[in-house]
This record gives C-alpha cells, structure tokens and sequence, in this order.
C-alpha cells in the first residue's frame, strides 16, 4: 500500500467523470496591471494532463 502524495493531492481536482484539473500557473499575484478579464482567467481550471498509471502512483485511493 503506497501512500498518497498530499502535495500533488492539494494541487489536484478530481471530477466525478475522472478528469483531472489543475490551476493554471502564473496568476496569483502581480495582477493589478492585468485586464480583469486575464485575471479571471486564472481562476479557472484547466485539464491536466496525466496518464491513469502514474497517477495511482501519486494518488492511490482515487
């Protein structure tokens, strides 16, 4: 039994479906010179892309 990686898990979102999101990097601070429309982008997740095998290596109860 592996254990689960929290640092990968805490970056993680696991959908219903099985799909696998992510924030996307870049948008957390530094964004008052930005449109809002940018900033509100980086909100949003984005799919991550990671085959079914390695990421039961890291998350192994999903």
């Amino acid at each position: 039994m592996s254990k689960t990686n929290k640092s990968l898990s805490k970056r993680l979102k696991i959908t219903k479906k099985g799909k696998v999101l992510a924030r996307t990097a870049g948008h957390c601070h530094f964004n008052a010179k930005q449109k809002r429309s940018k900033q509100l982008t980086g909100k949003r997740l984005q799919s991550f892309d990671i085959n079914k095998k390695e990421l039961g290596k890291y998350l192994p109860l999903n």
